[in-house]
């Protein structure tokens, strides 16, 4: 599964955009680079039913932002993903998505 595939699944299982998440980590006092996993991990388990690998997902996104690194960017694995910038604002409106 493509680090992108993953936010995309997190939006369908919470309702909620990764965007929207992110805030909600922030105004928790979740968010920034001093971010921990494990408090993140049970706040989304708790509330969202996350499990473990989706959380970790968001997690990156909420303590690094959305840029990943290019080792599957451009290959043909299944974790694969088309851009080194993750798409947080909603899987309808990415304009990398096919």
């Amino acid at each position: 599964m493509s680090f992108q595939a993953y936010l995309d699944t997190i939006e369908d299982r919470t309702g909620k955009t990764p965007r929207t998440l992110v805030e909600e980590a922030q105004q928790r006092g979740l968010g920034g680079p001093d971010a921990k996993a494990g408090p993140v991990i049970a706040w989304l388990k708790e509330e969202y039913g996350l499990g473990r690998g989706h959380a970790m997902a968001l997690f990156h996104v909420i303590k690094n932002g959305t840029g990943i690194g290019t080792k599957h960017v451009g290959t043909t694995g299944v974790h694969r993903d088309e851009s080194d910038t993750l798409w947080i604002d909603g899987k309808a409106t990415n304009p990398n998505r096919k």
